[in-house]
């Protein structure tokens, strides 16, 4: 295997399990797997201290290791490496584990770019916090809504908050509050037309919020 193999796009819902394949159906005798996971989510980036190594397999050696302490412990007990294919699961997923995984067999290349979920429903009438459940620095914050990824919401490391809430014929005017402290999204008075995909940008890490929202409104007949 030689050269870069392309990128995946791999989708799971918080709090659950992923895992990524290798495509192995057994390890040869000369295999090496690496598994890293980009800090700045930047494939682009030269290797070195932007990366951390969760999981290798030298096969040669009998080298089977698991690096679950990597990036302040948030891979802690989380962590499966298959011995047999390689492929690593994450089990528990949460936003942190957002971002872009690159699986290196030899000197072939494969990146995964893993994107969280969240189910979320609620009445008409009622308010909604999206929280982002990450731990902030001086990151830029966007949030966006629908399938054109329309931007309602941007707070930047230097604390300007900036609320679009006339976007969209102007269904979420009076409606979005920004917390700067979370990077939370609140939007209050919920309708039908609320309803749909929130995308939250951190940086270059990407998390979903599926919002639907129920009239309970009686049934006349």
């Amino acid at each position: 295997m030689f050269g870069d193999l392309g990128e995946k796009n791999v989708s799971v819902k918080i709090g659950d399990s992923v895992t990524l394949n290798t495509g192995l159906t057994e390890i040869m005798d000369n295999d090496r797997i690496d598994w890293i996971k980009w800090k700045k989510d930047d494939v682009n980036t030269n290797y070195g201290d932007v990366n951390d190594v969760l999981a290798h397999i030298i096969k040669h050696y009998n080298i089977i290791t698991v690096f679950d302490d990597a990036l302040d412990g948030r891979f802690r007990d989380r962590l499966k490496l298959n011995k047999q294919t390689g492929s690593l699961t994450i089990t528990n997923i949460t936003a942190e584990h957002t971002g872009v995984y690159q699986l290196k067999i030899n000197n072939a290349r494969v990146d995964f770019l893993l994107t969280a979920y969240d189910e979320i429903s609620v009445m008409e009438g009622d308010s909604v916090t999206l929280n982002p459940r990450l731990t902030l620095t001086m990151d830029e914050i966007q949030w966006m809504f629908g399938n054109e990824n329309t931007l309602i919401g941007w707070i930047e490391w230097s604390n300007r908050i900036t609320v679009y809430d006339d976007v969209l014929d102007g269904r979420f005017r009076d409606r979005l509050k920004l917390d700067k402290q979370t990077g939370s999204l609140t939007i209050t008075n919920m309708t039908t037309q609320h309803a749909g995909v929130y995308q939250l940008l951190i940086t270059h890490k990407k998390t979903h919020f599926i919002l639907s929202v129920f009239d309970d409104r009686p049934d006349i007949r």
